[in-house]
């Protein structure tokens, strides 16, 4: 396919995403589906422009004075590849598969296209009903804050400890041109250029023999301020997939337990093959049944309890664009009083001294900060951990880390403009 036929089909994409109302991956399915002649760099291609076009659907919107998915792509092109009126009227040529020519008040558009004096929450691509939001915790700051968000992620592994060497696997992905991830001192970290596909992790020697995870550098910097140590009692109550709770059995050395769990049984159907994989051996998955309390048994024994707690994801707008989109006011009440629920539910489980780690994937205060205040004033025996103390599991790393995250009484939160990781608050609850 030519660059401008790519251009053409990314505009049925998103034509199809804002007819439908559905997710951009189930979209760009449908569309590979019925356009089998479409090779995988090419769909790789329309799928950057697709994701590009979402993270900056309000600012395009904003420069082109409308918000059809023409214009949408239209203002991508100026504001997020940097292309000029010339070098997108190439693209929009009308000829065989091209998009229709530019018209004289689109060209116009494009050569005056700025952001000087827009609202906040369009320099910074986010629904105009976070913006109160986003003030509370950023301030003057949160367009800088939501453009950051709106930008692409890199993609993060995290050596597993308990079979490989960060040394040896960057060795590995030599191809890859990788780095080693700032803060984490598990991380590798391989950037991904807009139009490229990404590369096949799953089907590296690697990852098939257990020696990485695909895994954001602030989620394993979360599952390390945790500070799980070989021989504890620990219990994941929203294990999910199970990604952080492998990286607590390789923090914990296979020694010690792990009790990982989830309200909805669906989510941990892939714990069991990742467990195997990672050759991990101190871990036992309680699948829920019905009503009953699985984790009866567990009752003021317990060390740690990790809460990955359900959020609106917010943090993660980088590598979901259109889901910022879809996120609706009745989804965050919905979620904070999930949140609440759960960090109720771990307290009966802490023996003396025992800790939380309360974790999200939001930059949101009501699901962070406000969830924590909330906690203390229905628990009064806890207390938060001061933030330096958690990043000292960082060595040398945890002074500047500390400097460059967003610290409140009630944790500490990573963004990518702080931090260069997707946005994960972090909080440690302390039994008294």
């Amino acid at each position: 396919m030519t660059p401008a036929a790519r251009i053409s089909a990314a505009i049925e994409v998103l034509a199809d995403i804002e007819a439908r109302r559905r997710p951009a991956s189930d979209a760009l399915k449908d569309w590979g589906l019925s356009h089998r002649f479409a090779g995988s760099g090419d769909r790789a291609a329309i799928a950057g422009l697709v994701y590009d076009a979402l993270r900056r659907r309000a600012s395009s919107a904003y420069v082109m004075g409308e918000a059809t998915p023409r214009a949408n792509i239209l203002g991508m092109l100026r504001l997020e590849r940097d292309l000029d009126a010339d070098g997108i009227a190439g693209l929009f040529s009308g000829a065989r598969f091209a998009p229709e020519p530019m018209s004289d008040a689109e060209r116009d558009r494009i050569v005056s296209a700025s952001l000087a004096g827009a609202p906040p929450h369009i320099a910074g691509d986010y629904p105009e009903w976070l913006d109160g939001s986003f003030a509370a915790v950023f301030g003057e700051a949160r367009a800088e804050e939501g453009a950051a968000l709106a930008s692409r992620a890199p993609l993060d592994l995290r050596v597993n400890t308990l079979k490989a060497e960060r040394d040896v696997i960057s060795a590995d992905f030599e191809d890859y041109r990788p780095e080693s991830t700032p803060f984490s001192p598990l991380g590798v970290r391989i950037l991904v250029g807009s139009e490229a596909k990404s590369p096949a992790i799953q089907a590296e020697p690697a990852f098939i023999k257990g020696g990485i995870e695909i895994q954001d550098e602030g989620s394993q910097l979360a599952a390390l301020f945790s500070a799980a140590k070989p021989g504890e009692q620990v219990v994941d109550l929203c294990a999910g997939g199970g990604g952080k709770t492998l990286a607590l059995a390789a923090m914990m050395q296979n020694k010690g337990q792990i009790f990982a769990t989830d309200t909805d049984k669906r989510r941990l159907a892939p714990i069991h093959a990742r467990l195997e994989r990672a050759g991990v051996r101190n871990v036992q998955v309680r699948t829920p049944r019905g009503q009953t309390e699985i984790l009866q048994d567990l009752q003021a024994s317990i060390d740690l309890v990790l809460i990955d707690a359900p959020c609106t994801g917010t943090g993660s707008w980088r590598r979901n664009p259109d889901a910022k989109w879809r996120l609706r006011p009745g989804a965050l009440d919905l979620r904070q009083k999930d949140q609440a629920a759960v960090l109720d539910r771990a307290v009966p489980l802490l023996k003396s001294g025992g800790r939380i780690a309360y974790i999200t994937c939001s930059v949101l205060d009501e699901e962070n900060g406000a969830q924590i205040r909330g906690f203390l004033a229905r628990f009064p025996g806890f207390s938060v951990e001061k933030p330096d103390r958690l990043a000292a599991v960082l060595g040398e790393r945890g002074y500047l880390f500390t400097k460059a995250a967003l610290i409140s009484p009630e944790g500490l939160l990573m963004t990518p403009r702080r931090t260069g990781t997707d946005g994960f608050f972090v909080s440690i609850l302390r039994r008294n």
